[in-house]
Parts: C-alpha cells; sequence; structure tokens
C-alpha cells in the first residue's frame, strides 16, 4: 500500500484506491516523465538551457516515450494484467541530466543551463522516484526505450 509523503503523491494514491473499488480487476498504470515533441518536460529543459528555469540535479526519475506509452496501454487494455503496473522507461535520469540531453539533441549549448538541488530550493518531496520497469517489459510486446535513445538526434 502507498504511504504517499506529497500532496501530489496521495492524489495519485487516492485516485488508484477509487478505480479499485469500481474494478478491482483494472490494471493501475504508473508511469514517470512522459517525453516527446512539444512535450511540457522537453519545453522546460529548453528553458532552462537559455536560463528561463532551473532543473533539478537530485530528483531521479524515468523518462517514457508518449508513443510507447500509449501503445503499452493500449496493448494491457486487451490483457488480464491486473492491479499495478509501472510502466515507465528503462534508464533513469536527474532532470538535469535530461537537460544535457536535450541539448545535445537540438544542438543547444548546455552552458547556459541553471540548476539546483530540491534542498537548495527548500522543497521537500522524493527525488529517486525511479520506477522499475521489469514487471511490465516481460508482459509487454511494446518496447519501452530508454530516454538516450528517444534523445539520440
Amino acid at each position: 500500500m502507498p504511504t504517499p509523503v506529497h500532496p501530489y503523491g496521495a492524489a495519485k494514491a487516492a485516485a488508484e484506491t477509487a478505480v479499485r473499488v469500481v474494478d478491482p480487476g483494472a490494471v493501475l498504470v504508473r508511469t514517470s516523465l512522459i517525453l516527446g515533441e512539444g512535450s511540457k518536460q522537453i519545453q522546460l529543459c529548453r528553458d532552462a538551457l537559455t536560463g528561463r528555469a532551473t532543473l533539478f540535479t537530485d530528483e531521479l526519475r524515468c523518462p517514457v516515450d508518449v508513443g510507447d506509452l500509449a501503445d503499452a496501454v493500449l496493448e494491457l487494455a486487451d490483457s488480464a494484467v491486473a492491479g499495478p503496473l509501472n510502466v515507465a522507461g528503462p534508464e533513469p535520469v536527474s532532470r538535469a541530466g535530461l537537460g544535457l540531453l536535450v541539448a545535445r539533441r537540438y544542438g543547444i549549448d548546455p552552458a547556459g543551463m541553471t540548476t539546483t538541488t530540491t534542498t537548495a530550493a527548500g522543497l521537500r518531496r522524493p527525488t529517486d522516484v525511479r520506477l522499475d520497469s521489469s514487471r511490465a517489459t516481460a508482459l509487454l510486446r511494446t518496447r519501452l526505450r530508454g530516454v538516450t535513445e528517444l534523445l539520440a538526434g
């Protein structure tokens, strides 16, 4: 049973509980940063590369491509899989690391990137929110690509 320490996590846990009440056989897809052309995450990185936003060096996530995620969800909709299932990319990266990958992908000089830590920003929230998607990888035909591959120009 989840024990969230942040209001966002508490809202997600409450939503999962509500779905389980309505349909105990439902699959509950848990994911991470969703990437795609024009996505909010890519734009945040581009903004940080020009000093208009700040990226955290200490928050680890497992980004997933929006197309990979959509294909996986469609595949799961026709399956008997039930309960929580992590569906995220296999490669953990910090937001600052993601910013460097975005810089390389779009040919932007990373020298202007602004970074900080959650502590320095005065935030209290989990920093290691990597998802182990090995169960999803074993169940799905859809291949969940890593962030380095996704942003490999």
